[in-house]
């Protein structure tokens, strides 16, 4: 490590993740993902995509994955998408007043590794990450502004005033990191999906999936590649605690390009660089690529209610079952009615109902 890069001893997400990467083991976790939706009237046919199943990653290893839909559909398919995720369709045909879809999966997490962060492309201006684009088409819709546009004046003055001239990428990034975690306020409800970037700046407050899009917003006013990636977030109970099933974090952060191809994952929601507590499930340029379930009902049904249960369980990787993670003494546990979301700073799960026109989004 040079002495000319202090990104890596002077407080924040970068120095953090660096002492870290040095102590961190594999983890690995038994994914639970269940959405249940109920009518208040027999739908009779049910159409839905979903986005479930984690990715294979240079750092993240799918052991065993699975799907599974009640009423059982009578039509259904696995596939993968334009940006490598992978997706499964069904269609339930039989009456139903209640759907239920569940996610399962058992994934290993390796921790950043320190070479990882002292990648050249990092280190070198983050100037250099905008012009190495100009080396890979298939980045560039990364960098483009989304329709309607979310990169206005307000977004571009703030990520202007992060990205000064000549400091490096990982500087950079760690930097806007630091700073959408200290002045927005995480406060659940307080927006919905179709929430603009540009509300979210005015506000000064959001959830995970919102803070990420704004820090995509900031890097692509810049010139620079990022996309959106939805997943997991491992939470630790507070001491003496034990862990509540169903209590963990559909979550959602943001990566940005690194000049020659690798991407750099970051947290803002919890000032920190995406790690080993970090389950990655899809990517894509904006929330709408990566759902984690939507589709459409026909139905009479006037009301509906949708419950959402995320578990995130550490298992032994020898084989001699479940343990309790270690307990981070930052951790902040959080227990939401109705649905359950994890410790941390995590977001709302993003399925979401309409429940005026019956149809999933």
């Amino acid at each position: 490590m040079s002495d000319d890069h202090a990104v890596f001893t002077e407080p924040g997400p970068v120095s953090r993740a660096y002492r870290n990467a040095g102590d961190a083991t594999t983890r690995r976790y038994r994914v639970t993902h269940t959405t249940r939706y109920t009518y208040d009237d027999v739908v009779s046919s049910s159409y839905g995509r979903c986005y479930l199943t984690p990715r294979d990653t240079v750092g993240q290893r799918v052991l065993d994955d699975g799907v599974d839909i009640a009423p059982e559909a009578a039509d259904r398919s696995s596939g993968v998408d334009a940006y490598g995720n992978r997706d499964t369709y069904f269609h339930v045909r039989s009456s139903h007043r209640e759907l239920v879809v569940t996610g399962h999966s058992v994934v290993d997490v390796d921790p950043p590794r320190r070479s990882d962060l002292t990648n050249p492309g990092l280190l070198a201006r983050w100037e250099s990450a905008r012009d190495d684009l100009a080396n890979d088409p298939r980045a560039v819709e990364f960098a483009l502004d989304l329709t309607p546009p979310e990169i206005t004046p307000t977004v571009s003055d703030y990520a202007a005033e992060i990205f000064v001239p000549g400091i490096s990428l990982l500087e950079a990034v760690g930097n806007l990191t630091s700073r959408i975690y200290r002045e927005f306020t995480y406060r659940s409800g307080s927006t919905a999906i179709s929430t603009r970037v540009e509300t979210v700046m005015r506000r000064r407050e959001g959830v995970c999936q919102d803070f990420a899009r704004v820090a995509i917003a900031c890097l692509r006013s810049q010139g620079l590649a990022a996309r959106y990636v939805s997943g997991y977030l491992a939470t630790d109970p507070p001491p003496g605690s034990e862990r509540i099933v169903g209590a963990d974090a559909s979550h959602a952060w943001a990566a940005v390009r690194i000049p020659g191809g690798a991407w750099l994952a970051f947290d803002p929601t919890n000032d920190k660089l995406v790690d080993e507590r970090h389950v990655t499930v899809a990517w894509g340029r904006d929330y709408d690529d990566v759902p984690p379930l939507r589709g459409v009902i026909y139905t009479d049904a006037a009301s509906s209610k949708i419950d959402v249960s995320v578990d995130v369980a550490p298992i032994d990787p020898t084989g001699n079952g479940e343990f309790a993670q270690r307990t981070d003494e930052n951790a902040r546990f959080v227990q939401l009615s109705g649905q359950k979301h994890g410790a941390d700073r995590t977001g709302n799960d993003p399925n979401e109902i309409d429940h005026s026109v019956g149809h999933l989004r």
